[in-house]
């Protein structure tokens, strides 16, 4: 039976019958007639946060925790305009996130109308898919469209804007599901098995072939698939930024992460491989360096859903659209077929060669200061492989991703493709939110946590006890070390005067109804992150102050080869192309 509503109320309901549980946001003028209905749902919980770049990001962890849909909510104009950069965070990462924005009256769109924005417009190239209703009718079939189209296939996100008089309309609540109107939208799961069989040929002939793992895996829940496949074959295994545990870091086929600042070994196993066996990756320039230059020796398998993505960057020999999870089983299977195996006993020798002579390390420093890679190495071995860790960009993300092992899938989540700062906060309160009983991390550095560290005041009202790691070092870390290699030591506005306490962290976390704890020996780093452990009904921030002069090694220098890496500053490169 039809029921009688407000779009509005069709909106909350539509929500309801999708499954939302949770919605991050802030209301205002337009969208405020979608606020009044929300106030009486009993399913939806709505989290006030801060600033809409937070309801963003918080919707990113939450989705990525759980690899359920994010949902963030803001007004037209400013509110819709600042969820541009979680929108193209998710759009570059692959999460799935439905953005619900409230807009002028359609008969004041295109008048610059107060608070205005044409964001259907703005966000087009960083969305999968966006809408504008004007009609109240189409609000509860729009939603779950946007839904499906998020989760399904390659996830990504969805814009959803919503007229005032749309929302204000009355409207019939139809039958529920009602049928979706999406013609062109037939996103492919199974592989062709002609490729599938064309790839086992090429993996038992090959005599250096290496397993390059993305977030696509992840995303397609195909670790144990994976793991099958890689035990099967016994092919070394490099993990990316964005797939840091769907592998186990401790499995001795694990070669590190590759790309800018991956290990040696992982980096060596790509760029001197005769095929490249890649699993849910784009190809992407801080993992390939040099296009020219990369993996000159090797042949390709490039396996994704999205197939946009097949030979963008480099040649696929044997390209395979599909889910993961099915390319993966129907290669463990078309392998066990082939009469042979493959003999990779050489290429271990050189791999493990790479591994024992080039293991990530850092330096100490005479005056005692605190290295932040031990912070790392500690915050790993104490806290454990089940927590969750999030991060922003810069040398903290890199360190997290170096010196933290990583048993887990979805256990390490931070801004890869968008490398957007001050992610890493309100992703732990969304991913915190998504799994109550998951101890939740953010490491951040000094830069990053002042952008977003407002949503610590969410995180104590709401009742979210994340805790953060600032790694703090008084500057822009990875722009200071850019300064340092590139520009002669001449460091331009990179000096944040953290170290001196503008602000004081300490009393900040304080200030926002957190626990705040310092550290700055290393002797200390210990007791401080297990006193921090201890602590779980409020939000805990501690501020490890560090070296500022600490980098991120190895390197590939952006727009260089990766036959140029350097495992330290003042090193030649590791190997040249000739080797």
């Amino acid at each position: 039976m039809t029921e009688q509503m407000t779009g509005a109320q069709a909106l909350v309901r539509a929500l309801e019958h999708v499954g939302v549980d949770t919605v991050f946001g802030i209301p205002g003028g337009a969208i405020l007639p979608a606020y009044d209905p929300l106030y009486d749902s009993v399913k939806v919980r709505h989290v006030l946060v801060r600033h809409e770049q937070g309801a963003g990001h918080a919707a990113q962890g939450y989705a990525q925790a759980t690899g359920k849909v994010g949902v963030c909510m803001a007004t037209s104009g400013p509110g819709a305009t600042n969820l541009v950069t979680p929108i193209a965070d998710a759009y570059m990462d692959s999460v799935p996130l439905v953005a619900i924005t409230g807009q002028v009256a359609s008969g004041a769109i295109g008048t610059d109308a107060f608070q205005e924005a044409d964001i259907s417009g703005i966000t087009m190239p960083i969305t999968k898919h966006n809408f504008l209703i004007t009609h109240a009718d189409d609000i509860p079939r729009t939603i779950l469209e946007a839904f499906h189209i998020a989760s399904t296939g390659r996830p990504g996100p969805v814009l959803v804007d919503i007229s005032k008089d749309a929302l204000q309309a009355t409207t019939t609540f139809p039958n529920w599901p009602p049928a979706m109107q999406l013609p062109g939208y037939r996103p492919v799961t199974r592989p062709h098995s002609k490729q599938i069989r064309e790839a086992a040929k090429l993996i038992v002939e090959s005599k250096r072939p290496v397993l390059y793992v993305g977030g696509g895996v992840h995303k397609a829940g195909a670790a144990p698939q994976l793991l099958e496949f890689a035990e099967l074959t016994g092919i070394p295994v490099v993990t990316t930024l964005m797939a840091r545990g769907t592998f186990p870091d401790s499995h001795p086929q694990h070669m590190g992460m590759p790309g800018m600042h991956g290990s040696v070994s992982a980096v060596g196993a790509l760029q001197k491989s005769d095929l490249i066996i890649g699993l849910g990756v784009r190809f992407d320039d801080r993992v390939t360096g040099e296009l020219s230059s990369f993996a000159p020796f090797a042949k390709v398998v490039h396996a994704d859903i999205d197939p946009a993505e097949i030979s963008k960057n480099r040649h696929a020999d044997v390209p395979i659209v599909g889910d993961c999870k099915e390319v993966i089983a129907e290669l463990v299977a078309a392998v066990r077929a082939e009469e042979r195996k493959g003999d990779y006993a050489e290429w271990w020798n050189l791999l493990s060669g790479y591994k024992a002579t080039y293991p990530l390390g850092y330096d100490e420093f005479e005056d005692g200061s605190l290295a932040p890679q031990y912070v790392m190495e500690r915050l790993g071995a104490i806290v454990g492989p089940d927590a969750l860790y999030t991060a922003g960009v810069g040398q903290h993300q890199m360190w997290a991703a170096q010196f933290i092992g990583y048993e887990k899938p979805g256990t390490f989540i931070n801004s890869g493709g968008a490398g957007t700062m001050g992610f890493a906060v309100p992703a732990a309160m969304g991913a915190k939110m998504g799994r109550p009983d998951a101890v939740v991390w953010a490491i951040d550095g000094d830069g990053c946590f002042q952008m977003t560290n407002q949503e610590l005041a969410t995180c104590a009202l709401e009742g979210v006890p994340i805790k953060v790691a600032v790694i703090n070092n008084g500057n822009l870390g990875m722009v200071r070390q850019w300064q340092t290699l590139f520009y002669n030591e001449r460091y331009s506005n990179t000096d944040l005067q953290t170290v001196r306490r503008i602000p004081d962290f300490v009393k900040l976390a304080e200030a926002y109804g957190c626990v705040g704890l310092r550290c700055e020996r290393p002797e200390d780093v210990d007791a401080t992150i297990k006193k921090a452990m201890e602590i779980n009904d409020v939000p805990v921030v501690i501020d490890f102050v560090v070296h500022q002069d600490a980098m991120v090694w190895p390197m590939v220098a952006a727009g260089t080869s990766n036959d140029d890496i350097k495992y330290a500053r003042d090193m030649a490169p590791v190997w040249d192309s000739e080797e």
